[in-house]
């Protein structure tokens, strides 16, 4: 765990939004729907969400984060081809590196379909998360495109399948139509991806716990467990040590 400048009282967050950090405790997530390591992640936090006492009061934030920030809506070529070319490895490898996180996806309840998978832009997916956030709705969204993708292997990139994925998850229709015929969001998914940079992210997911602690990669329910339950125990000494 990296630990962090802890602000105090109310701040505004990377996205704009004012967060009072003596009321909730929030968890920070960078990640991609379009990144196999982040659905796992997904699934360790939940797990570790689940065998906290106080997870009641604790929020969840889904940051944005694109892999591949110059990608097309739709890659022409397929997601191995386009993976062994970037990374130097053979279709043999990358068959050998699917099989593992495949494996690995169905020990946390997650099938992976790896194959399927038709890679693109996923800048207008975290720019519908920021809207699914107003709505309260962020978590459901991100479910929904991560199991499009990776279990359906839907096209992120394609405006009509955001649609769909954004109206199965209860988004309004007209504000989602909105949102991809235009550029709202975009200046909250730049600022994600510049907050991402000053804390140094290198690879996502990212794990921010009550701005005090930073983890990064897809650590297990029990590391996740102990940075919440030690940012919690930090919390409540810090409101003892408060005049009353």
């Amino acid at each position: 765990m990296l630990a962090l400048p802890r602000p105090s009282g109310t701040t505004v967050s990377p996205g704009g939004e004012r967060v009072d950090y003596r009321v909730r405790m929030r968890i920070e997530v960078w990640s991609d729907v379009v990144c196999p390591w982040c659905f796992l992640g997904k699934r360790r936090l939940e797990q570790a969400l689940a065998r906290f006492p106080s997870a009641d009061r604790v929020e969840v934030f889904w940051r944005s984060f694109e892999l591949d920030p110059d990608a097309p809506r739709r890659r022409k070529d397929s997601a191995a081809e386009h993976l062994a070319r970037k990374y130097g490895m053979s279709q043999e490898q990358v068959g050998a590196a699917w099989a593992r996180l495949t494996e690995l996806a169905a020990a946390e309840g997650l099938t992976y379909h790896l194959e399927r998978t038709q890679g693109g832009s996923s800048f207008d997916a975290h720019r519908l998360l920021h809207l699914a956030a107003e709505h309260g709705l962020q978590n459901e969204l991100k479910e929904r495109l991560m199991h499009a993708y990776f279990t359906e292997g839907a096209a992120l990139g394609e405006p009509e399948v955001l649609a769909g994925i954004a109206a199965q998850s209860g988004l309004p229709q007209d504000e989602t139509a909105d949102v991809l015929a235009g550029d709202r969001y975009t200046a909250e998914v730049r600022s994600d991806e510049e907050r991402a940079r000053e804390l140094g992210v290198r690879g996502v997911p990212f794990f921010v716990v009550d701005n005090r602690y930073g983890i990064s990669g897809a650590q297990s329910s029990e590391l996740l467990l102990e940075a919440i339950t030690t940012a919690w125990a930090e919390r409540r000494l810090e409101s003892a040590d408060t005049p009353g």
